[in-house]
C-alpha cells in the first residue's frame, strides 16, 4: 500500500492519502473500531472520527486517514497502512 502525506492544522496533524482507489465500508469499519475499544465521536457515510492511540483519528471512505496530533510522517504511513490493511 502506498501513501502520500499532507500536513494539516498548522503542522500538528498528518493525513495519509492512499494511492490506491478505495471504497471503505464505513459501518464495518466502525464496528471493528468499537470492538477494539475505540471511542467513536462522530460517524456518517463519509467519515468516522474516533480516539485511537491517544490521537483523534479520522478515517474517510476514500481511504484517507488523519491523525491529530502527529508530526512524524513515517508513523503516519505506518499507522494508516496497519489500519487500512486490517479492514
Amino acid at each position: 500500500m502506498r501513501f502520500t502525506t499532507a500536513r494539516l492544522c498548522g503542522g500538528k496533524a498528518l493525513m495519509a492519502v492512499s494511492s490506491d482507489e478505495m471504497d471503505i465500508d464505513m459501518e464495518k469499519a466502525a464496528e471493528r473500531f468499537r470492538s477494539e475499544g475505540c471511542e467513536i465521536t462522530q460517524q456518517d457515510d463519509m467519515m468516522i472520527v474516533f480516539q485511537w492511540n491517544g490521537m483523534e483519528t479520522t478515517l474517510y471512505k476514500q481511504g484517507k486517514v488523519m491523525f491529530f496530533p502527529l508530526e512524524d510522517k513515517h508513523l503516519c504511513i505506518k499507522y494508516a497502512t496497519e489500519m487500512l490493511e486490517s479492514l
